[in-house]
């Protein structure tokens, strides 16, 4: 194999070197390489180079189950199809489908056959039609299996290479310092052929965890990705990825070897013939989640975590201090890479990424203003004993009721305000599907599947949504035409481009106002948000707006003088440019 820096094979095997150093690396490579490109498949000669031009202004994302709208006839995959084209194109330029595939539990994260499509939501022609019209992106649950899949089936029961892809715990390993994102135990008890064992699961004891100490195992999970591209996917989400590696007496948690681990995919990626994002799905304090763009060969895309309670809280409280102190600390993206911005999605809305930034008396208020609206509070254990806050399970919409002062007026245009936030800073946004559709809390799917995030994932019959989407006074077809309108508006800005610079301003508290400026640096915009319920003045002069260009609201038209004043209505939002 040739030993060339620049080579495919030199790169994987440093990294091979690093996460398996008692074995050979070069023939671990090529198998690596054979897994990746089977039977000889090509690849590109040179690795892509880092570049801002994987992504533009245009894009942005819905999030959503594969059975988020039903009506009992049509196979879900359809109806979302059917969906995106009626209500999504031309807003959306891509779909994130949660996992698709067979499970046994946590709506899909504990799954049961990589290569298969849950029949009772499609098949993958179904997979292969949508992504045909929408980039799209799927879920790699390289962490853990289900319990009743065919890889743990065959682990019990001793069959080769199975009877190696899960981490038995010994009586005297060390786990005091896991950290967990749940509260159950972290070990199971089962029967194997070689007798009772004490089994890894870091989420339930049905979603057990991958040994990836053993190669066979992260051989089987680029098998699984080659496929996934091969059907049509092209933005891999590695869901839970930093909780990869096991090391007893660690945190388990970030380790050396996940990172390599994500460098490699990295690579082949950089490889691949095909276009391949990797965003890595780590629900951790900023430094930690940063930490996976590596020196730009990690992640190309991270999740924004903190931004969605820190968007709650400025909303809740009509301050944007916190909110802007963050932002402004925040480091521009490395070149080649993007944040993922949201605030909502099909998991609750976490806390431990503000840790350190919301003091904990502001934590409170927002749980408290949360629960006042309905939502539920989901607890994580910690190491040593005892709980904490984990995630706040509520719909964004609903959790948008009422503010700290119990101002329950103007909900729309909070939750507008909250969504237009995302659509300006910097990254690539994405929107839960029950944002678009301003859905209201699940009750129902609480009490039937037991569980809090049910809360956030509710089930919208066709031609109930269809009669609501057709009223336009219902709250679904006010926030959808209006965040409609906003995207589209957006997508003909090249100042927002996921990598455009971005400046952050000192204003009114009650005002988060951004600078953002093309690459090309022609365009610049001044994105205003009016968290509060309060009609803001400010002088435009603020904006330092060169007097010799015409400047001009973006979302309403209105001629902005360089020497006037700007007004900003309750959580009013204005996109001030010097184009149109």
């Amino acid at each position: 194999m040739s030993t060339s820096p620049a080579t495919l094979g030199h790169r994987l095997k440093t990294l091979l070197e690093q996460i398996y150093p008692d074995l050979d690396a070069d023939p671990l490579a090529a198998q690596v390489i054979e897994a990746f490109w089977p039977d000889g498949r090509p690849h590109r000669q040179r690795p892509r180079k880092p570049s801002n031009n994987m992504w533009s202004e245009r894009d942005a994302l819905v999030i959503t189950y594969g059975n988020s709208i039903v009506d009992g006839q049509h196979k879900p995959l359809d109806l979302l199809l059917d969906f995106l084209d009626r209500h999504l194109r031309g807003t959306v330029s891509g779909v994130h489908i949660l996992p698709f595939f067979p499970y046994t539990s946590d709506d899909g994260f504990a799954v049961t056959d990589y290569l298969k499509v849950d029949p009772a939501l499609g098949d993958w022609s179904d997979i292969r039609r949508i992504g045909a019209e929408f980039s799209l992106m799927s879920d790699m649950v390289l962490n853990h299996v289900s319990s009743a899949g065919t890889w743990f089936t065959a682990y019990r029961q001793g069959i080769p290479p199975y009877n190696g892809f899960f981490i038995e715990v010994e009586p005297g390993d060390d786990l005091s310092a896991v950290v967990r994102p749940r509260t159950s135990p972290l070990l199971r008890e089962v029967e194997t052929v070689a007798g009772k064992r004490e089994i890894w699961c870091t989420f339930s004891h049905d979603q057990v965890d991958l040994n990836f100490r053993n190669p066979e195992v992260l051989l089987e999970i680029l098998r699984v990705l080659r496929f996934h591209i091969d059907a049509g996917v092209r933005t891999i989400r590695l869901d839970a990825v930093a909780f990869l590696w096991k090391i007893p007496g660690s945190t388990c948690i970030h380790l050396p070897q996940t990172h390599a681990v994500v460098k490699l995919m990295r690579v082949l990626a950089d490889f691949a013939t095909e276009p391949v994002i990797l965003l890595t799905e780590t629900n951790v304090p900023k430094a930690e989640n940063l930490s996976y763009f590596g020196r730009r060969d990690e992640a190309h895309m991270v999740y924004n975590f903190p931004l969605p309670p820190l968007v709650l809280h400025a909303m809740l409280s009509g301050n944007v201090r916190y909110l802007r102190k963050w932002l402004r600390a925040m480091p521009p993206a490395p070149l080649g890479c993007a944040y993922f911005n949201f605030t909502a999605s099909h998991d609750g809305i976490g806390m431990r990424p503000v840790e350190g930034i919301l003091p904990p008396e502001e934590i409170t208020r927002v749980i408290e203003s949360v629960r006042s609206a309905g939502g539920l509070v989901s607890m994580r254990a910690l190491p040593g004993g005892g709980e904490a806050p984990y995630e706040l399970n509520c719909g964004y919409f609903d959790a948008m009721s009422r503010t700290f002062a119990g101002e329950e007026k103007l909900k729309i245009a909070r939750f507008l305000c909250s969504q237009t936030i995302v659509m300006s800073i910097e990254g690539v946004p994405a929107f839960y599907i029950h944002s678009f559709l301003a859905t209201p809390n699940d009750y129902e799917g609480v009490a039937k599947r037991g569980i809090n995030r049910a809360i956030n994932r509710h089930r919208w019959s066709y031609p109930d949504l269809r009669e609501r989407l057709a009223d336009p006074g219902s709250n679904q077809s006010i926030v959808l035409r209006e965040l409609q309108r906003r995207l589209r508006r957006r997508g003909q800005q090249p100042a927002f481009h996921p990598n455009g610079t971005q400046l952050t301003l000192q204003l009114d508290d009650r005002v988060l106002g951004i600078w953002r400026q093309s690459l090309d640096r022609n365009q610049s915009v001044f994105a205003l948000h009016n968290v509060s319920d309060e009609v803001v003045e400010m002088d435009a002069y603020l904006l330092n707006l060169i007097d010799d260009e015409d400047w001009r609201d973006l979302l309403n038209g209105e001629i902005i003088q360089p020497d006037g004043k700007i007004v900003l209505a309750p959580y009013q939002c204005r996109w001030i440019s010097n184009t149109a």
